[in-house]
């Protein structure tokens, strides 16, 4: 199996590598957790768990996903690429061609057919049911100063298409308003939203808290509708999600959960939630939310509860957004054959900013991906998308802005327009709805208009650098790379 198989075995594997530290005294979750956890993550520190919370007898994980090290450890692999040529194989969408392929296609059909979540009997996220459903006695951090209340970060929230019966995995984050409400924070362009719009009166919602990395990773991965994380999930471990049936709702959950919340919401009845310090680095204001009836909480004996702090850049959201990024590249081709690399930078907190690199075929090729990018799953609310040519290292900004001030005529290479953007954005003047705008950063052709004839990048000849590589090496000396 890929990764661990629950959050117990990944605590055990941090702690084996040296990435955990687990901190004794009295911590308190107002405030106080949050600043100790933004300060080691920004100085690229190892997981915290903390045993003593005040106000609560459950210990508190967090900072699981806080360096690229780490998230590759909770995906049991070696690189992020490599988790994107598996993706790819799953959303292949090709018809297979000859007796060959239709062989791969069945492997990936049992491969999918195997990933299939397992239902089981009974499971240890039920060891323990609470006689009364009361979130006081979790270690729910208060974030920021100004936040509505507190806050849970880190859960798997469970729902179900009341069309088609298909299960929605997500995370949101979810504002406690009083011992058994919760404040549902699934914006307008999510999946566990369309759920809520499509359906009539009561709907039901189950929390899963503390699962093993891939699984709790999975409700945030921007999948499809009609495809199931948590089959995605089993796909990267290579062994199935087992899930159980709740309590007192008709939804399953994972085993190996450490706690889970039941409860339900009654469709157009809502509750003002917020403000929150969200991963923009500032407080989204007060909105009407649909509020969470908690029926039941069921969990491990002795729980442990995880969190995520999300602020001003860089969080550890960084690295889930980072992992998205490079495993969903194969997905992002299959749209868009032409795009050669993306990267989303962390200070453009998600939403705000793509740099492509794409092999360009034709004139107005950077505008047709523009759009495309606007018109894709969640990069649609993308803001501000940069168009380079195929050699631009996308990941190297300095090199991106080197081409933005050289190849942009902003008279003719800006491309402006509107559209869904993310709900949390601050700066547009309507919720949800605002400008975009792409910068054309490639070498223009004549049919854009361009006839001065375009300049060449000044580069020394590949045979010249192997000839400099090899007499340095002659002399036991290492020459460094080339950026160009």
């Amino acid at each position: 199996m890929n990764g661990p198989k629950d959050l117990r075995a990944w605590i055990e594997l941090l702690r084996r590598e040296g990435e955990l530290v687990e901190i004794t005294q009295e911590v308190d979750p107002y405030l106080e957790i949050t600043e100790i956890a933004d300060r080691v993550l920004k100085g690229g520190g190892p997981a915290l768990l903390f045993s003593n919370v005040k106000g609560s007898r459950i210990p508190l994980l967090i900072n699981q996903f806080g360096t690229e090290r780490r998230m590759l450890l909770a995906l049991g692999r070696d690189e992020f690429d490599s988790i994107g040529e598996e993706i790819g194989e799953l959303l292949e969408l090709k018809p297979p061609d000859g007796l060959r392929d239709k062989v791969k296609a069945l492997g990936r059909l049992k491969g999918v057919a195997d990933a299939r979540p397992k239902i089981v009997r009974s499971g240890a996220c039920q060891e323990v049911v609470w006689p009364e459903p009361d979130l006081d006695l979790l270690p729910i951090q208060f974030q920021w100063p100004e936040d509505g209340g507190p806050y849970m970060t880190m859960a798997n929230i469970i729902t179900k298409d009341p069309v088609t019966g298909g299960r929605n995995v997500g995370m949101y984050r979810l504002q406690k308003h009083t011992k058994n409400e919760l404040g549902l924070h699934w914006q307008m362009h999510k999946d566990a939203a369309a759920d809520h719009r499509e359906g009539e009166g009561r709907m039901e919602v189950a929390l899963a808290l503390g699962t093993d990395p891939i699984t709790a990773y999975s409700g945030s991965m921007p999948l499809p509708k009609h495809i199931d994380e948590y089959m995605v999930a089993g796909w990267l471990r290579d062994e199935p999600i087992e899930l159980v049936q709740c309590k007192t709702v008709d939804l399953q959950v994972p085993v190996n959960a450490e706690i889970v919340i039941e409860g339900y919401c009654i469709r157009g009845e809502t509750k003002p939630e917020g403000p929150f310090g969200d991963h923009t680095g500032y407080y989204t204001p007060v909105d009407d939310f649909p509020v969470m009836h908690v029926t039941a909480i069921t969990s491990r004996r002795d729980p442990i509860y995880p969190s995520i702090v999300v602020g001003p850049p860089p969080c550890e959201d960084l690295w889930l957004g980072k992992a998205t990024e490079r495993i969903f590249l194969p997905a992002v081709r299959v749209t868009l054959p032409e795009v050669v690399d993306y990267d989303i930078p962390y200070a453009g907190t998600f939403h705000n900013c793509v740099i492509v690199s794409i092999q360009k075929r034709f004139p107005g090729h950077a505008q047709k991906v523009m759009h495309a990018i606007w018109g894709t799953g969640l990069l649609s609310l993308t803001k501000a998308v940069i168009v380079v040519d195929e050699w631009v290292d996308v990941h190297n900004y300095t090199e991106v802005v080197w081409q933005m001030g050289a190849n942009i005529d902003p008279a003719h290479d800006i491309l402006m327009s509107h559209g869904p953007i993310d709900q949390l954005d601050h700066a547009a003047r309507l919720k949800a709805f605002g400008g975009k705008i792409g910068f054309d950063a490639t070498a223009k052709w004549e049919g854009e208009g361009y006839t001065r004839g375009w300049p060449e990048v000044n580069r020394i000849p590949d045979d010249v650098k192997a000839q400099v590589d090899a007499r340095w090496a002659s002399f036991g000396i290492d020459m460094p790379g080339h950026v160009r």
